[in-house]
């Protein structure tokens, strides 16, 4: 799987991203989009240029985007907010993926299954660990476009599974 941080048009995305261009929010409550209810995404990514691109990528396929830095700002947000799925990269500044997720797991552990964790690091053993005990859904860096959205669809399908 190869991607290089794209946006669907064609150009890569550039170093410079302000936290309020990445960020998107909406006040916690979903929106009407043509008719539907965007489906809600966190974005945890610390690299701004693949995190910008990401919520970019993902507000174009109709998701409304919150995205952080770090699992500290991930905490505020999921208290604050109920989240469709969770794109979490493993290895970050702060409060990296593992510990954001055992955060989540403690106090709101029906987003668990919501979890798509995103690494280029699978090698490492602490990591390797982390995503067998968690169980959860794996993409791997770099990774095609399509692949994030077949993830997307996979999480979907899965809490319309268990919601009946």
């Amino acid at each position: 799987m190869t991607c290089q941080p794209q946006n669907l048009d064609g150009d890569v995305p550039s170093k410079k991203s302000s936290a309020s261009a990445t960020r998107r929010t909406n006040e916690g409550t979903r929106t009407e989009a043509k008719g539907s209810l965007k489906r809600k995404v966190l974005v945890l990514d610390d690299d701004d240029a693949f995190r910008s691109f990401l919520t970019r990528m993902l507000a174009q396929q109709g998701f409304e985007v919150i995205s952080v830095a770090n699992g500290v700002d991930g905490v505020h947000q999921f208290l604050a907010h109920d989240f469709d799925s969770i794109l979490c990269d493993i290895l970050m500044p702060t409060l990296p993926g593992d510990m954001f997720y055992r955060a989540v797991e403690r106090m709101r552990p029906h987003l668990c299954r919501r979890f798509v964790f995103i690494t280029g690091q699978y090698e490492q053993a602490k990591v390797k660990e982390f995503l067998a005990s968690a169980g959860g859904t794996i993409l791997l860096k770099p990774f095609q476009i399509d692949d994030l959205r077949e993830m997307m669809a996979f999480v979907e399908l899965r809490n319309l599974h268990l919601a009946n």
